[in-house]
Order: C-alpha cells, then structure tokens, then sequence
C-alpha cells in the first residue's frame, strides 16, 4: 500500500464530498431534521387527555376529586349533563374516555365502600387506553389517599406499591427514543451515504479511471471508507451534542466509549455500504437496497421503538444480525443507566464480529476488474 496514493485518493474523495451537497446534507443535514421530528413530533405520553365528566349530583366530595383532575396534566376534562351525551362526544372523537360518577358517590365514601366510578375508555388505540387507564387509576389512588388523610379516616388498601423506577424517572419517552434514533442516523450515514457515492462513480465513468490507475483495490476501499468515518463520526457527535443540550437526555456514561463503540457500529454500516455498492453498481438500486437491508431492520427490528421481546420468536432470532440491535441497547444504556460493563462488553464484541464480516467481505469481493 502507497501512502502517497491513499493520501491523494482520500483528498480526492473530501473534494467530491465538498462539491456536492447531498453528502452534507444526508451526514449533518438529515441527523437534524429526523431528531427534531422524533424528538418533538414523536411521544409515547399521553398529556392533556379530553375526558368527559359526568357527574349525577354534584357534592363536595366529587367536586373535590374532580379537582385532582384539573391539576393533572395528563387529562383535560369536558363536563356533560349525561351519559347519552358523553357517549356521543367519544363516538365523534371529541374525548378519548368518560369517568361518571353517580349519585351515590359521596354516599359510600362515608359508608367506607369502594365509591361508584365508572370509567369508559375509547380502545381504538390499545395502547394509549392502557395509558389512560393507568393515569386514572393513579389519580384517583393519590386522592383517595388525600382525602383519608384530610377527614382523619382510615384508609386500608389490599396492596400497598411503592414504584422505584429506574434510568427514566420521569417516564420520558423522548429519553428513550432520542439515544436510539442516533442508531438509525449512523445507519443512513454509513450504508446510504456509502452506497450511493460509489453507485454514482460507477454510473460517472470515473471508477473505471481509478481501475486503469496503478491504485490497488484496498487503497481504493480504503479512500472511501477514512472520509466517510469522519462524516459519520462527526453526525455522531452532533447528535450527541443535540440530544444533550436541546432535549436534555442525560449521558450518565462515558463519552470516551460511546465514541470507541459508535465507531465500531460506524465501520458495520460502512462495510454494508461498501458491500452493497460492490453489487449495486446503479444509484437507484443501491439506494433502495440500502434502505430494505440497513435503515427498515434499524428502525423495526433494533428495539429503538418496537420491544424485541414482544415480537413472535422466529422474529426476535431475527433480530440478531441487525447490528443496530446491539448498538441501540449499548446507546439507551450509556444515556440512561451508565457504563454497565456486561452490556456493552457483549454488544461490542458481537459490533467487532459484524464490521470484520462485512468488510473482510466486501474487500474479498473487490476486486479490479469491469465486470
């Protein structure tokens, strides 16, 4: 290997990044658009939460209950004279759950009788109705508990919880989403980026110019993939930089081995690019095998939304040659929970596997020749 012709074919290759801006855009551009839609348009909360009240005889007690709703922020109750009417308002999709309370409300509170509630909540989407239901459920605990306490009354439940929760207090969706989404940019910084640039030499004319040079095919593999690192590893940083200071996910781990194990995860998706544009020679078809093998697994069957273990078997063993698996869980731990040697030592070592498979296999399959 010359070092004089690497050097030239890595200067090369900078110019081309330089003079077009797609390869900007896809490495600096793209991390802040998709961070941005995930980080604010993207929520697995529940706030403000249209609920119908419906109340038979208004007393003091209910109207203090349904105070505790007021002061919430996950509901914003809608009062109505009837059921019939609260009904009406869910089939229109007005309010996403009715909680009625009766008349006798007050009355078997003081008999120290579980109070008439009724709730209805509007199960189209299963999972936002197991949240609402889990929210009404904790307010009216929390004031069953207040009000105990303020009218001296015991209070005697079956079960008493007392919740610990663990690396995400605050129940943030964002804190979860934002560490994981870095997977999928890399993902498209390293295998797309990869892919198209050298589907388009191929498709310009100007790689067969590098195959008529005296450059050897590891010199050539080898100028590609330096300039890009540095374009992933820089997206890398920036994300990082954007989720820490604008939405305030904590990094509880160090930054020196979130870059060792990032470039690791960077070299996997680089070799898939490469590999891919070994076989692609056309952009078109380069891009759309980027996108089913590298950014679609990303984003479904990494963990980074969708829990692997809820997923049918045959589907989680899947999910083990995703390398966006493995760095996924190593970017939700290093941010949420902290350096926790056992998970990052097993997923490093299966991202160090992945990047000598795929790129001592694209450099097998290079070679110089036209065909």
């Amino acid at each position: 290997m010359n070092k004089q012709r690497l050097t030239g074919l890595i200067k090369k290759e900078f110019i081309q990044i330089i003079r077009d801006p797609s390869a900007i855009a896809i490495a600096f551009v793209m991390p802040v658009i998709l961070l941005f839609i995930f980080g604010y348009g993207v929520s697995l909360d529940a706030h403000h939460v249209p609920v119908a009240i419906v109340v038979d005889q208004p007393t003091h007690e209910s109207s203090e209950f349904i105070a505790g709703l007021n002061q919430s922020d996950y509901f914003t109750p809608q009062y109505f004279s009837s059921m019939s009417d609260a009904q009406q308002a869910v089939i229109a999709h007005q309010v996403n759950a009715i909680l009625w309370l009766r008349d006798d409300f007050a009355k078997n509170l003081y008999q120290s009788k579980t109070a008439p509630i009724s709730t209805l909540i509007n199960g189209t989407d299963a999972n936002n109705a197991h949240l609402i239901e889990g929210y009404l459920q904790g307010v009216w605990q929390v004031w069953l508990t207040q009000y105990a306490t303020y009218h001296a009354k015991p209070f005697i439940i079956p079960v008493s919880t007392q919740s610990r929760i663990w690396f995400n207090p605050a129940l943030r969706s964002r804190d979860y989403l934002v560490p994981g989404l870095i997977a999928v940019i890399m993902t498209l910084i390293g295998a797309l980026l990869t892919a198209l640039v050298v589907a388009r030499e191929w498709e310009r004319g100007t790689m067969e110019a590098l195959m008529a040079s005296p450059v050897s095919m590891s010199e050539i593999l080898l100028g590609k993939l330096i300039p890009y690192f540095i374009m992933g590893m820089g997206g890398m940083l920036l994300s990082v930089a954007l989720a820490v200071t604008l939405f305030h996910v904590p990094l509880r781990g160090s930054l020196f081995i979130l870059l060792i194990l990032s470039a690791l995860f960077l070299l996997v998706a680089l070799g898939m690019g490469l590999l891919i544009s070994s076989i692609a020679k056309n952009q078109f078809v380069a891009g759309q095998i980027a996108i089913i093998v590298t950014f679609l697994p990303a984003f479904i069957l990494s963990g980074f939304v969708f829990d692997i273990h809820s997923m049918p078997v045959p589907i989680q063993v899947i999910t083990h040659i995703v390398a966006a698996r493995y760095y996924v869980s190593i970017l939700q731990t290093l941010f949420l929970a902290g350096d926790i040697w056992p998970i990052l030592i097993n997923n490093g070592i299966a991202l160090l596997v992945m990047a000598i498979f795929f790129l001592g296999l694209t450099w097998r399959r290079s070679r110089k020749r036209l065909d």
